[in-house]
């Protein structure tokens, strides 16, 4: 995948250095302990109240703060997520244009180690990229992108940091992974998300299951519509590209998942879809280019 040489996001917050998650300003937990401290402790619940309010501020300067000494990798790191995710913006404000005739209006995406707090609550790097529509920012630990080039079974990735660029495969899957979290702010700027929540309500936890794979399917799609139309604006694909990227889906399907993990495979329990799923909605986007083609909620998936 070429990458090199294009615009970086303005959008990528750096919280690499800020050693865990904390919250901004007052939080529902810091009023709790505000009340607890009044009353089991007698202890003024005003006081209580600004002492939480100042360590959660504190706390919040020190998760914001980047990395102090970043490595040449590190920094190769911001450099890869940035130029991605200024594609993402450039491409789809083309096709909200072209398509829509509407303004697209970006993500910010959070970098961060092990632990963040999101508009969503706490999440740990366990839980692997996601996006948080109460507040519109992609998350992204970047050692997640270590250990999905090693899971992917890339010859020499065990030694590598954290996305090392050598220009080695692997590129274009991280660049895959970044576009379909990209796919889920697409799918707020559109409602789509708000219906899906309002559906998974009112559903049952398998239907909920069901929903959710159909708008993970979307967002795979569309990440396909971002490669083809980006591809098609720089360039940047480079042969082997697009089979890397199917390899990714295809080891992130949870059927593959559960069967890696388990030996078994329980299809209502999959939120977000077989690996033969993720690879053909993927493949549509790619294919066709057009927001209407990936309509999962209304086709056979």
């Amino acid at each position: 995948m070429r990458w090199k040489g294009r615009r970086v996001s303005a959008n990528v917050e750096d919280r690499r250095g800020g050693g865990g998650a904390k919250a901004g300003g007052i939080s529902i937990l810091g009023l709790v302990v505000a009340f607890v401290a009044w009353k089991f402790f007698g202890v003024d619940p005003q006081q209580a109240y600004q002492a939480t309010k100042q360590v959660t501020q504190q706390a919040s300067s020190a998760e914001t703060k980047g990395l102090d000494n970043p490595t040449p990798d590190q920094q190769e790191a911001m450099q890869f997520v940035g130029t991605v995710l200024a594609d993402t913006e450039d491409t789809w404000n083309e096709i909200f244009k072209q398509q829509l005739n509407a303004q697209y209006t970006p993500p910010k995406l959070v970098m961060f180690n092990g632990v963040v707090n999101s508009g969503c609550g706490t999440a740990q790097a366990a839980m692997g990229p996601f996006y948080c529509p109460a507040d519109q920012k992609v998350y992204i630990d970047t050692a997640f992108f270590k250990d999905m080039r090693t899971q992917m079974g890339i010859s020499g990735e065990q030694n590598k940091t954290e996305l090392s660029r050598d220009d080695q495969a692997g590129d274009f899957a991280q660049a895959y992974v970044v576009a379909h979290e990209v796919g889920h702010h697409i799918q707020t700027l559109l409602g789509i998300s708000q219906q899906v929540q309002q559906a998974r309500a009112k559903a049952t936890k398998v239907q909920g299951n069901q929903l959710s794979v159909r708008q993970e399917l979307q967002a795979d799609c569309f990440a396909g519509i971002w490669a083809n139309h980006n591809n098609a604006r720089t360039q940047f694909l480079e042969a082997g590209d697009v089979e890397e990227a199917m390899d990714a889906a295809h080891k992130i399907g949870d059927d593959y998942l559960q069967k890696s993990a388990t030996g078994q495979v329980v299809p209502d329990s999959f939120t977000h879809g077989t690996s033969q799923q993720r690879m053909k909605w993927f493949d549509i986007g790619l294919k066709s280019g057009r927001i209407e083609s990936c309509d999962t909620f209304n086709q056979s998936i």
